[in-house]
């Protein structure tokens, strides 16, 4: 796996977080206006059902009796006898009957809380009573069946929650309303409970958690895919790098010998296979360590040749090293392979019984000028002159 496959994990997975955090923050947002609907409906119910309490015991006591003040008029649409009652010259009993007392708990609730209260009907005694648009359309599903009805509508740009229940006609109300034709148990209107504020939903807070659990994510997954990259990068190198002498293995060089095969677009393409002579008598000789040392020192020569990025020199096997020049021909890679031959020799490792008493190393040169398509055929021509370099009396370069 590249550099760039990673990346683009990296990036479906941060992408991948970001939508199921927005699928959370939408559910959310869902779960919090869900519970909102049901808080105003429950709450515009309870107080439904505390005036049709209060009504219902106004009714069956057939209304009750307050002083007359300038707050409290009598009731000009209540059509009944001894509505008023005369007690003495200061003071005067008027009827209130169900409708009424419902007004002044409105009123009373209006300036408290702000809350509303309004009785309907499509055949409303007093006026005041006609529905809305919205109003007339509830009290029509009423009729239909619908037991209640509530939702979020903007009024004067404040969003507010209105809630109707039908009105039941009971036996203490036909008292008033059987001369319009209600029978018991009739639907006769209904009575609306307006909240002017529920509690409203945590928008900004939901999004800027979910925002922060967003960013939170985002940037584990990338320190997380950063120390992942850096992890693979090192498996990467120790699969790839020989950890005695620190520069690319075997494996290294046959991924990217092809790869520079493929593309060389028949640019010529050198490679240079090189080994240490009598390397097995050194080490017989001074020992494994010492050996190390000299295989280090070789590698570093190999490696400090290259004056081109695309260069690479590869230990190919025990004493033996390759080397791959993309866009050289084998004039260039003969010259190249005698100027390492020469930086060996000048290294001096003392190698007592050799030709010279120092570390050598022979030479193989083989260039694919773009006629040949198999790199194994390549690497065959170069194999074949380091065999004629070590034949010839090593210590030499020699190239196909």
């Amino acid at each position: 796996m590249t550099d760039r496959h990673l990346n683009v994990r990296l990036l479906v997975t941060c992408l991948l977080w970001c939508a199921l955090t927005i699928l959370s923050f939408a559910w959310n947002l869902h779960q919090a206006s869900q519970h909102r609907r049901e808080l105003a409906l429950e709450t515009a119910r309870s107080f439904f059902e505390q005036i049709l309490i209060t009504r219902r015991w106004n009714a069956r006591h057939g209304g009750v009796y307050v002083p007359v003040t300038d707050q409290t008029q009598p009731n000009p649409y209540l059509k009944v006898p001894n509505r008023d009652l005369r007690i003495s010259d200061t003071l005067t009993l008027t009827l209130i009957n169900p409708a009424f007392m419902t007004r002044q708990l409105s009123e009373i609730a209006r300036q408290q809380h702000g809350i509303q209260f309004h009785i309907t009907s499509l055949k409303p005694l007093r006026p005041e009573n006609t529905p809305t648009d919205w109003g007339s359309g509830a009290l029509q599903q009423f009729e239909q069946g619908v037991p209640e009805t509530g939702e979020f509508v903007t009024v004067n740009g404040q969003s507010v929650y209105q809630y109707m229940a039908p009105l039941i006609t009971e036996y203490p109300c036909l008292r008033c309303h059987e001369g319009q034709g209600y029978r018991e148990d009739d639907i006769r209107g209904g009575i609306s409970v307006t909240l002017p504020s529920v509690t409203p939903i945590p928008l900004f807070a939901l999004a800027a958690s979910h925002l922060a659990i967003a960013l939170v994510g985002v940037l584990i997954i990338l320190v997380m895919g950063q120390m992942l990259a850096s992890s693979y990068r090192q498996l990467r190198q120790h699969a790839e790098i020989d950890a005695l002498t620190g520069i690319p293995n075997r494996r290294f060089f046959n991924a990217h010998f092809i790869q520079e095969f493929r593309r060389r677009r028949r640019q010529p393409l050198s490679l240079i296979l090189c080994d240490i002579d009598h390397f097995k008598t050194y080490n017989d000789q001074f020992g494994h360590p010492a050996g190390d040392r000299c295989l280090q020192l070789v590698a570093q020569t190999l490696r400090n040749s290259f004056q081109r990025s695309g260069d690479f020199c590869a230990r190919y096997g025990g004493e033996e090293f390759v080397l791959v020049l993309p866009n050289t021909p084998l004039s260039g890679a003969v010259v190249l392979a005698e100027k390492i031959r020469q930086a060996v020799f000048e290294l001096q490792i003392d190698h007592p019984g050799s030709a010279t008493d120092v570390v050598t190393m022979s030479f193989g040169v083989a260039t694919e000028a773009g006629v040949a398509s198999d790199h194994e055929a390549l690497i065959q021509q170069a194999d074949q002159a380091l065999y004629r370099a070590k034949r010839k009396g090593r210590n030499r370069v020699e190239s196909v």
